[in-house]
C-alpha cells in the first residue's frame, strides 16, 4: 500500500480563472511581457515549473505570431480545451486592444513630438532590461534541461551570434541552429533510462 502523499498541482479553477489571469497578466506586459508572465505563471500562480516555462516558451517562440499569445492559446487548451484556449486568448487581448484603441484616439495628435518619442525610447530600454534580468533568473532551470547546461550555453551563445552580430534571417537560424538543437535533445532524450516500472 502506497502511504506516500500525493502532490495536488496548482492550476486555473476556470475558463473564467484564466480569462481574468490572462487579463491582468496582459495589463501589466508594457513591452517586457517575458519577464511578467514567467513572475505571474511560475512564480505567483505556479500553474508552471520554470522547466517546464521554457519548454512552453520556446515552442510558443517558434510559432507564428506573439509569443505571449501562443503561450496563452497553449495553456487554455492544455486545462479545458478549445474552450481556454478562447478564454485564455480573450483575457490576453480585450483590455489591451481597449487600451490600445483610446490612446491612438487620444495621442494620435502628440505621438510626434520629441516628449512622446522620447517616453517611447525610455520604454524600450526598460522593456529590454526586463527581457535580460528574466533571462538570467531562468537559466538555472537549464541545469535540468535534457541537453545539458553546456550544449544550452553553446547553443544559446551561437544564437546571439547569429542574431545580434551577423544579422542572419531569423528562419535561416530556427532551421540551422534549431534542426541541430532538436537532434542532439533527441539523441539525449534516446540515451534516459526507462521509467517504466515492470510489475514482478
Amino acid at each position: 500500500m502506497n502511504n506516500n502523499p500525493v502532490t495536488v498541482r496548482a492550476r486555473p479553477q476556470s475558463s473564467v480563472d484564466l480569462f481574468w489571469s490572462f487579463s491582468w497578466l496582459a495589463l501589466q506586459g508594457f513591452g517586457g511581457v517575458l519577464a511578467v508572465v514567467q513572475r505571474e505563471l511560475v512564480e505567483k500562480k505556479q500553474w508552471l515549473t520554470r522547466e517546464e516555462f521554457l519548454e512552453d516558451w520556446a515552442v510558443a517562440q517558434i510559432l507564428p505570431g506573439p509569443n505571449v499569445v501562443n503561450l496563452s492559446l497553449m495553456i487554455g487548451d492544455r486545462y479545458f480545451g478549445i474552450a481556454g484556449a478562447f478564454s485564455a486568448l480573450a483575457g490576453m487581448l480585450m483590455f489591451p486592444l481597449c487600451i490600445v484603441l483610446a490612446l491612438a484616439v487620444l495621442l494620435a495628435g502628440v505621438a510626434d513630438t520629441v516628449v512622446a518619442q522620447g517616453a517611447l525610447r525610455g520604454m524600450g530600454a526598460v522593456a529590454a532590461g526586463l527581457i535580460c534580468a528574466t533571462g538570467l533568473k531562468l537559466i538555472t532551470a537549464l541545469k535540468n534541461n535534457v541537453m545539458g547546461l553546456l550544449a544550452c550555453s553553446v547553443f544559446a551563445a551561437l544564437s546571439f551570434i547569429a542574431v545580434a552580430i551577423l544579422h542572419l534571417p531569423l528562419a535561416a537560424i530556427l532551421l540551422g541552429l534549431g534542426g541541430v538543437a532538436y537532434v542532439w535533445a533527441y539523441r539525449q532524450l534516446g540515451r534516459l533510462p526507462s521509467t517504466r516500472e515492470v510489475d514482478p
